[in-house]
């Protein structure tokens, strides 16, 4: 088996991120075991919204079947494709709609998340937008042989901006969106950093009133909770315009909208969904993808769940055919995580052990038949019934694996067979309340 490669902050990241129980925001490529077919359909998403449709997917499963692992997994590899990503974790402050700006504040989440592949960290918004700038100077350039101190220059790059505003002042609030990208260029024409963070605020979401944004920029409107999807689908028209593949929206626990004690609040959510939803399915929107995660109580739930509402369940329920042939089908709007096989834990753990003892240099001495034994154990002691998920087992091994390389003298059949080995049950999310109960999988 060849060598792994992999850096020493890479590999930091990953050991630090998955003893603590949380997806790594990189590396994932170097742990990505199982769901191949999963993500070649998701990657099949990106080369479409590449080609100007739009995409709609729910990664569906169970706490710790690897929803956020694979969302990530997508992220990494859109940057890298070149799209532009942002992705915000639900909560009870941060919705698809509400009467407290929940709405909004996923929007300023997503913004503030805005990553491309030369802005990984998040926050890319000036970089995108002072990186079109700046080609538009050189091709300007280019064309005419001016220098960017001539006389006439900042007119032609200005005719060169307006050219792309044109393209989506005819859609939906295109003119206040397209109003302040072209205020956002005069900022930076005039050296004016009031004007650029105006505009920068204006576009995350952060003015409160209008009258303050009319003081500001001159624009009437303002995004709000009604609104702000409506600028997300700008955003991606926009990006697309300037050179980027499209937009990736990732939202992930959406279980928080299923937690939503009012009826009404929850379905003014759903149909926000639902609505977003259509879009992209009927083209209304273009370079857009969104993926949604959530659990299988979000999705199914016939009180709760999106199931209660007839137009979620002709969408998202899986094929009767799909069931009979007890097959898994990836190309429908629902993508479910089946439980990885033991061959594919295996893998897992192999890939592991080895980058632990790459990250602290040295020598990886556990064999496949320990492998099986700690996952043995880990069945006998959670029950031979459980579905065992990645984020159960992955916690526990690299636990065990510090353990073992902070104390030599311990053995690793004597600290696993023991009893104070202790496995962790992660059906539930300890941060998240479902109706007092616990979920399992049986």
């Amino acid at each position: 088996m060849a060598k792994l490669k992999i850096s020493k902050k890479i590999s930091t990241a990953l050991i630090n991120s998955l003893g603590a129980g949380v997806v790594p925001r990189v590396g994932v490529e170097y742990i990505a075991v199982g769901r191949e077919k999963e993500l070649k359909s998701l990657l099949q998403n990106l080369d479409d919204i590449a080609e100007g449709v739009a995409a709609f997917r729910f990664i569906i499963g169970n706490y710790g079947s690897g929803k956020s692992f694979l969302l990530q997994l997508i992220r990494n590899r859109a940057m890298e494709q070149g799209f532009v990503v942002a992705d915000a974790d639900l909560s009870s402050e941060r919705r698809l709609a509400g009467s407290n700006n929940e709405g909004v504040a996923t929007y300023r989440e997503l913004m503030s998340h805005l990553a491309t592949k030369t802005r990984p960290d998040g926050g890319a918004l000036v970089s995108i937008l002072e990186g079109w700038i700046n080609k538009i100077q050189q091709e300007v350039v280019k064309e005419t042989e001016m220098r960017p101190n001539d006389d006439g220059f900042d007119d032609q790059v200005e005719s060169k901006i307006r050219e792309v505003v044109q393209y989506i002042e005819g859609l939906v609030h295109g003119f206040d969106f397209g109003s302040v990208i072209i205020a956002y260029w005069r900022g930076y024409r005039m050296d004016d950093d009031n004007l650029k963070n105006a505009a920068m605020r204006w576009l995350r979401g952060e003015f409160t009133t209008k009258v303050e944004a009319k003081a500001a920029l001159g624009v009437r409107v303002i995004i709000d909770d009604d609104s702000w999807y409506d600028y997300i689908k700008l955003f991606a028209k926009f990006v697309a315009e300037i050179g980027y593949k499209g937009l990736l929206i990732l939202v992930d626990e959406a279980v928080h909208l299923y937690q939503i004690s009012t009826t009404v609040t929850r379905e003014k959510n759903y149909n926000r969904l639902l609505a977003m939803f259509n879009d992209t399915m009927q083209c209304k929107a273009e370079h857009l993808g969104i993926v949604v995660g959530g659990t299988t109580k979000f999705l199914e739930d016939p009180k709760r769940g999106l199931f209660a509402d007839q137009a979620w369940q002709r969408r998202t329920k899986e094929s009767r055919f799909v069931a009979q042939a007890n097959v898994q089908e990836n190309s429908g709007p629902v993508i479910r995580l089946n439980p990885l096989s033991e061959a594919e834990i295996l893998t897992l753990l192999q890939r592991l052990a080895e980058i632990h003892a790459l990250n602290f240099g040295y020598e990886q001495t556990l064999t496949n038949r320990e492998l099986k034994e700690f996952v043995q154990e880990i069945i006998n002691r959670l029950g031979a019934e459980a579905l065992l998920t990645p984020g159960e087992i992955v916690r526990d091994f690299m636990s065990v694996l510090n353990i073992l390389h902070q104390n030599p003298g311990i053995v690793f059949a004597e600290l696993i067979h023991g009893s104070k080995f202790k496995p962790t049950a992660m059906g539930k999310n300890p941060n998240v309340d479902e109706n007092g109960a616990a979920e399992f999988s049986l």
